[in-house]
């Protein structure tokens, strides 16, 4: 009998860690893809483990769908300081268990149907990417944890990007969560005397580089050539700012491109960003000759803020540096929507407003 022992350990152990991703993914609002959505909330940055006064104001907000943006936990942490879990996954089990106890997530996810991607301290490696060594068994934690519709997910171990589309015809929504860590290649690290000043990376125009892999670049082609009114792609980390040197799609400069360069080459009308990470939120417009201007939000953070006054070039105001979320309203009947950032009392702190008609190839033609 002492020597089953162990063994009769290890299948309770494996049983209840099965119970426990069971019911992880338990109590999640289907999301409805026939019908018509106005308003949509979003955030990122969200310690498990702290404070979460931002939760009144989005239900109050009523949104029709909900994004986690990435950061959704903060498993990669010891004491407070970002670490890599290089060889030991238990720190991020451990939050998605403190995450899931929460009664905010669960009056959130019996109310509001929820989707979500991951950034790096979800994910498991600090600033991590295609190299880091526990991708497969966090791949499997996530899908476990968020109870995505195996359909819309890629074959296991093979990341966690997925598309919804969701609305009838004249009114219809695209989501598209990348996954920009799963097959990202290694950044270049600033000099020495840049990172001695907070300054993180630098910009790499190496061609065999890569953000999202040529399985996912393959896939968002597809995607964009879809038929939808409205499109919302969300990164987790910034697509459009220049304003700093930590990560963001600026960092490889040819992937920045090709994915400005695949909505123009697909004619892809309505496409809007949605982004995280950088614990402050920020609005931004880039333009360029041959397409109609594209428009990102960050929200950020849930927790944590980090105030910072430099947008970059392509900002519409100075970044806020206070807890926020992102709101995405649609007036189908006057063919607007509104970008916004809302803070803890849910007012709107900065906004834009689009008409479909700027979001569209015709738009460019006209510049």
């Amino acid at each position: 009998m002492q020597r089953r022992a162990p063994t009769f350990l290890c299948l309770m152990f494996f049983l209840a860690c099965l119970t426990r991703e069971t019911a992880w993914a338990e109590g999640f609002l289907k999301l409805d893809e026939d019908a018509v959505v106005t308003r949509i909330a979003f955030g990122s940055c969200m310690d498990e483990e702290l404070e979460q006064p931002l939760w009144p104001a989005v239900f109050e907000f009523e949104p029709d769908l909900f994004v986690f943006a990435g950061d959704n936990v903060y498993g990669s942490k010891q004491g407070g300081w970002p670490v890599d879990l290089s060889d030991d996954l238990t720190p991020l089990r451990q939050s998605y268990d403190m995450l899931a106890a929460r009664p905010e997530l669960q009056q959130l996810k019996s109310t509001v149907p929820v989707l979500a991607t991951w950034d790096d301290h979800d994910y498991g490696g600090r600033d991590g990417g295609a190299d880091f060594s526990m991708r497969l068994e966090s791949e499997a934690m996530f899908r476990d944890f968020w109870g995505i519709d195996p359909g819309r997910l890629p074959p296991k171990g093979a990341g966690v990007y997925q598309s919804h589309l969701i609305g009838p015809e004249g009114r219809r929504v695209q989501i598209i969560l990348l996954d920009t860590r799963s097959f990202r290649s290694p950044l270049k690290k600033a000099p020495l005397h840049q990172r001695a000043l907070g300054k993180r990376y630098v910009p790499d125009p190496d061609p065999a580089k890569s953000m999202l892999g040529e399985a996912q670049w393959a896939w968002l082609e597809r995607e964009l050539r879809r038929p939808a009114d409205l499109r919302l792609i969300i990164s987790s980390i910034q697509v459009l700012s220049d304003g700093h040197q930590f990560e963001r799609w600026g960092n490889l400069p040819l992937e920045l491109e090709r994915l400005l360069g695949l909505v123009e080459t697909t004619s892809a009308n309505g496409v809007i960003l949605l982004s995280g990470d950088m614990h402050r939120g920020s609005l931004h417009r880039m333009a360029r000759p041959a397409l109609y201007p594209i428009y990102e939000v960050t929200s950020s953070p849930f927790t944590k803020p980090i105030p910072d006054n430099d947008g970059g070039t392509t900002a519409l105001a100075s970044p806020f540096g206070e807890l926020n979320f992102g709101a995405v309203i649609i007036d189908w009947e006057s063919s607007l929507v509104t970008l916004q950032l809302r803070n803890q009392t849910g007012k709107p702190v900065q906004e834009v407003a689009i008409t479909f008609d700027q979001l569209t190839f015709d738009n460019a033609a006209r510049r």
